[in-house]
């Protein structure tokens, strides 16, 4: 499969630039119930004929706030609070290891909140409690977020021999002043280093972060940290649309607004992006992401068989995914479960219960199928009919009329050709992706639901 340079219409993208769901999931997190119990996650890892897990932890403490997040986060300067949060983490283990004794752990993933908020003690503690509850592959995945202020270049060499070959730091900008904007102000120097010393401690793949739409941004600013960032030669790169919403997020509303840059220049920030990156060397994953052409991500979706889940694009599509901690998701089989977003709520009910689980759902078959179709889309860029129709029983055009008619505009302009057999998303298209994967969601249809997405641009 071949895999062509996304097309920049910017009449198509006027048209076209919704809101809409980024689809990590389908149903998206929006159609999760309170309720959920456990023993509907214990039915779902039995109806689960998978045996590989993939592994989320979330470590929510943050020394300082930046005021563009929208995680959920706890800022702290007590590094005590992790030993407590380490604590009611193992208990979580202890619930949930017997449960997937039968899996093997193929990719772990730290996240936050800042990971290494974690002491070097703290992280190998961490590591020993996960060895100990679950069976580790020979040839795991280890990856973990890094916050470059809050990180010792010798914490290096410690993530390595813990076993950690993948590393994501969160730059979002080398410009001072948007830094100083944002609450984030940083060394841009050691940044370097520590990519550098991820290379001599041998991991296997470094990650850069970058978030387009912040105050004081502007195309030939963020031309300057497109720049800075390729020097270090990254193996993936994220470019994360800042989405202001303010009245979600507290901290969003310590950002000046008169700073930030408008539509049109933010979107020439996010068209330049893509042409410089396409033009030295980096294939468009999707959406936001770009990878050297033979990084896993990239190859994988050539051949048609990347996938996506909570965690974004994912080269492990064979694994159920276990979250373990605050706000953590996880998606067994055909379940979706969500832990207490609060941490307070998640010591308290794994006090009382011994899990914390918080609100989920069962997808039925028409999800699984709906599911089926819009990851191969997002993900490849092209929906075989004949695949679906084999797997579920179904006539993919007479199953789908309603989607295919509000496809044919979408067609009409350029952005997919649909065949008899299959349906192929087109360079333009390639952009607006979860445009085309919204006229297949069938609770896009409750209008307001648009409300609570960003843009897709």
């Amino acid at each position: 499969m071949t895999t062509p340079t996304p097309i920049w219409d910017q009449a198509l993208i006027a048209k076209y630039n919704l809101t809409g769901p980024r689809y990590t999931s389908y149903p998206t997190a929006l159609e999760f119930k309170e309720g959920f119990a456990a023993d509907d996650l214990v039915k779902a890892i039995a109806r689960s004929e998978r045996s590989s897990l993939s592994l989320y932890v979330h470590i929510p403490f943050c020394h300082k706030l930046c005021y563009y997040c929208g995680c959920n986060k706890v800022i702290t300067r007590h590094p005590h609070k992790a030993d407590i949060y380490l604590d009611f983490l193992e208990r979580e283990m202890a619930t949930r290891g017997p449960q997937f004794q039968h899996y093997e752990v193929k990719q772990l993933h730290l996240g936050g909140g800042t990971p290494t908020f974690l002491s070097a003690e703290q992280m190998s503690r961490l590591m020993a409690m996960l060895r100990r509850h679950f069976v580790f592959s020979p040839s795991i995945e280890q990856g973990i977020e890094v916050d470059p202020r809050e990180i010792p270049l010798s914490m290096m060499s410690h993530l390595a021999a813990e076993g950690f070959n993948r590393i994501s730091i969160g730059v979002q900008d080398f410009n001072p002043v948007v830094q100083q904007a944002v609450n984030r102000e940083q060394d841009n120097e050691f940044i370097h280093a520590l990519v550098a010393e991820a290379r001599t401690q041998g991991m296997s793949s470094v990650n850069l972060d970058l978030i387009y739409g912040l105050p004081h941004q502007t195309a030939s600013s963020f031309a300057k940290t497109l720049e800075q960032t390729l020097a270090m030669d990254p193996d993936r790169l994220s470019v994360f649309n800042y989405a202001h919403l303010p009245e979600r997020f507290a901290a969003q509303r310590k950002i000046d607004e008169t700073a930030m840059p408008e539509p049109a220049e933010k979107m020439a920030m996010f068209r330049q992006s893509i042409e410089y990156l396409t033009a030295q060397g980096y294939q468009f994953i999707g959406m936001d992401h770009f990878a050297k052409p033979d990084d896993e991500l990239a190859k994988l979706q050539r051949s048609g068989a990347l996938h996506r889940n909570f965690q974004g694009y994912t080269t492990h599509g064979e694994c159920d995914l276990l979250g373990l901690g605050v706000s953590s998701i996880s998606q067994i089989g055909d379940c979706y479960v969500q832990n207490q977003r609060e941490l307070k709520h998640y010591y308290q009910q794994l006090d009382e219960r011994g899990d914390a689980l918080h609100k989920g759902v069962s997808l039925h078959r028409d999800d699984l199928i709906r599911r089926d179709v819009i990851k191969a889309l997002i993900c490849n860029f092209e929906l075989n009919f004949v695949d679906i129709e084999a797997r579920w029983d179904i006539a993919f055009t007479e199953y789908f009329s309603t989607a295919l008619t509000a496809l044919m505009p979408l067609a009409d302009d350029g952005l997919l050709a649909i065949s008899e057999q299959k349906m192929v998303v087109k360079p333009p298209g390639r952009l607006l992706i979860r445009s085309i994967c919204m006229c297949f969601d069938a609770y896009m249809q409750q209008q307001l639901r648009q409300r609570q997405f960003s843009r897709i641009i």
